[in-house]
């Protein structure tokens, strides 16, 4: 396992994360644990969670991923481990998650980082994410700027003059950005250098073989402003495992719950998919390491996130870290995305 750096923090973070989404819903208390035991004994030290995990998001269920990875974490040596999490932003009809109202403001903040904390039985949040911008842009697979869906929104120093706080505090280290645009980490960078505020370090964003979005305008403001990025859904909600091929299990996130992951239901995704899949293949390569070899390969990625609902599943994505995608495949591989650019924004 290799460490990198992350963007201008003291944070070495190991260049695969445990994603926890499934902990909560798809995976039981002992079956998390397992999986975090696992995963720190291959050298991970990074986990990343949500307070509005598991996904997909209910009432009854909000929160338990936190807890899950709390139970585990008060055995632990904590100050070897690296733990993320991230405040859910308004625009969604979550009724439930602090009255309805989820304004990234003071209020919010406080209300959300307390709860994580307690949750997580931690004193400290070594990476804070804002999961989705408290302003309108697309998102989750939305292509298009609607200025009709602009809405009200908490400045970005007033968003940034709070956490100060929290972090002067010592309840939080280093602040992220989630799902976030090219003038988003611009904004953010240049603000917290203007006013003397924290400077984030870190953006998640999905980047995948059918979902190469980030290697144009993002990636230039990501090396402008040293801001790595943590890649999730490598594999597509598992598309690029190739277990779709023959028929999806009905076990499968995509199949179990209806209306879910639709940016992976677009044209030509299917094509892609295949096609990566052919190419994994004739190298004698399990798919999946492929995809996750790619995603690791590029630059501007600073930790690759991955999910797991087994063990097997876990191993497995552990182990590609021993591949290396030498030029040649590279080329096979854009030359596919050549042909399907970006089937999965």
């Amino acid at each position: 396992m290799k460490y990198n750096k992350l963007g201008d923090s003291d944070l070495q973070v190991s260049e695969i994360c445990l994603g926890t989404m499934t902990f909560g819903q798809q995976n039981t208390i002992t079956e998390a644990h397992q999986q975090l035991d696992y995963a720190i004994a291959q050298g991970v030290n990074f986990i990343d969670a949500a307070e509005m995990y598991p996904v997909p998001v209910q009432e009854d269920t909000q929160g338990l991923t936190e807890a899950y990875i709390g139970e585990w974490l008060s055995r632990q040596q904590r100050d070897q481990l690296i733990v993320a999490t991230k405040i859910a932003g308004p625009g969604r009809d979550f009724h439930w998650l602090r009255d309805g109202e989820q304004k990234i403001d003071r209020k919010n903040i406080e209300q959300a980082v307390d709860a994580s904390l307690k949750r997580l039985q931690t004193d400290y949040i070594d990476l804070y994410q804002l999961h989705w911008p408290d302003r309108y842009v697309p998102r989750f697979g939305e292509t298009v700027f609607d200025l009709r869906k602009e809405r009200e929104t908490v400045a970005i120093a007033e968003q940034l003059a709070v956490f100060a706080n929290v972090i002067k505090a010592g309840k939080i280290r280093h602040l992220g950005l989630s799902n976030e645009t090219p003038w988003g980490i611009s904004e953010f960078s240049h603000l917290a250098k203007q006013l003397g505020l924290p400077k984030v370090v870190s953006i998640q964003n999905a980047y995948s073989l059918v979902n190469r979005v980030f290697d144009a305008a993002l990636a230039e403001a990501s090396y402008r402003e040293n801001v790595g990025l943590l890649a999730y859904s490598p594999l597509a909600f598992g598309l690029l495992s190739g277990k779709y091929l023959n028929g999806a299990p009905s076990h499968a996130r995509l199949n179990r719950f209806e209306g879910f992951g639709g940016r992976y239901r677009k044209p030509n995704v299917a094509e892609a998919v295949a096609a990566y899949i052919e190419i994994a293949r004739a190298h004698n390569l399990k798919p999946a390491h492929l995809a996750l070899a790619f995603v690791r390969s590029r630059w501007f990625v600073t930790s690759t996130i991955i999910g797991a609902t087994t063990l097997e599943q876990l191993q497995e994505n552990l182990d590609s870290v021993n591949v290396t995608l030498d030029e040649s495949i590279l080329v096979e591989i854009d030359a596919i995305h050549t042909r399907y650019p970006n089937p999965a924004p």
